[in-house]
């Protein structure tokens, strides 16, 4: 990896083979990935994953066991004080100080970044405006709504305009509503230049990301856009399937010949196949043989949710003979 000098390219994140273990756990297991400039990266997987881990040592606050990487220009190994110091971060966490108003917290950090006192007030403005906060600037953050909170610890994250700001979970916990509201702060920020990388295990707001990444088990298991994991990386068919008592079904249709796996999503049912027609057959007789109503079943194109279901059972099903074999 060449020591280029910061900004002297388009990458914001490169690592290479970047491992962590604890004992003899291996949290994250040799991933290597890049991040461009600019870019709303995500990182997708179930709790567990190795998500957290891997955004705390491309933040300067874990080392790795092994493997190589720059964030902002700055080597991951030697320099994680001028990392963190050109980053902002945002656990899954609130993280601010509960008993401070809103503008007791801005003030606070902008003291740690040691943001100049004749630009402090302009950011300090321009933080409660962006949050929405102007009529809460003396209110006690103890008492702000979750959505509030969030927005609010945003804020503080890029008090200090970092280019590159990790996301950890940051709706975890949160409504839908100021979910979305959220995700318009994100945009808006990638549209100023800012690089987002965000950790999430909400598969619809990974649609909001240009490029994604699927670790499971500590391993980077896919990467790319939307789109192309949704149209290359599916090889099976998914069928819905909307009916009576949803939950019920469930547990008649993973059996049923010609259906790989089966999964609530919604009110309906997601079929993961490779034979629709004889998938579709056996929802209609397993149903009609337990006396549930079927009100359609079709074919549709695949979520995000169903290809990564899809390739963490590939994964496991690849595992399954080597643990057998190894017990």
């Amino acid at each position: 990896m060449k020591n280029s000098s910061p900004g002297a390219d388009d990458k914001a994140v490169v690592v290479q083979d970047l491992e962590k273990r604890f004992g003899n756990f291996v949290a994250v297991n040799r991933i290597s990935f890049e991040v461009r400039r600019g870019e709303i990266f995500g990182f997708l997987g179930p709790n567990g994953a190795g998500k957290s881990t891997t955004i705390r040592m491309l933040c300067g606050i874990l080392a790795p066991t092994a493997g190589r990487g720059r964030v902002a220009g700055f080597d991951l190994q030697t320099q994680t004080e001028a990392i963190k110091k050109n980053i902002g971060y945002m656990s899954q966490r609130f993280s601010l100080y509960e008993d401070l108003t809103v503008e007791e917290n801005i003030n606070f950090y902008g003291g740690i970044y040691r943001i100049p006192s004749q630009k402090k007030q302009d950011r300090k403005e321009w933080v409660i405006e962006m949050a929405g906060l102007q009529e809460h600037r003396h209110t006690r953050t103890s008492m702000l709504a979750g959505g509030w909170k969030q927005r609010l610890a945003l804020g503080c994250a890029i008090l200090h305009e970092p280019p590159l700001l990790f996301l950890d979970e940051p709706t975890s916990g949160v409504d839908p509503i100021s979910r979305r509201l959220f995700w318009d702060l994100i945009y808006d920020m990638a549209g100023r230049g800012v690089t987002v990388f965000v950790t999430t295990h909400y598969m619809d707001e990974a649609e909001n990301c240009d490029r994604v990444a699927l670790i499971y088990r500590g391993e980077l298991i896919a990467l790319d856009t939307p789109v192309v994991l949704k149209t290359r990386l599916m090889r099976e068919q998914i069928l819905e399937v909307q009916c009576e008592r949803p939950p019920d079904a469930l547990g008649i249709l993973e059996k049923a010949a010609g259906i790989q796996e089966a999964a609530l999503f919604g009110n309906a049912l997601h079929i993961v196949t490779n034979q629709p027609e004889t998938a579709a057959a056996s929802v209609r007789e397993a149903l009609a043989r337990n006396h549930l109503v079927l009100r359609s079943v079709e074919k549709i194109a695949p979520s995000l949710e169903d290809v990564f279901v899809s390739l963490i059972e590939e994964r496991d099903r690849r595992e399954k003979p080597v643990q057998e074999v190894r017990a």
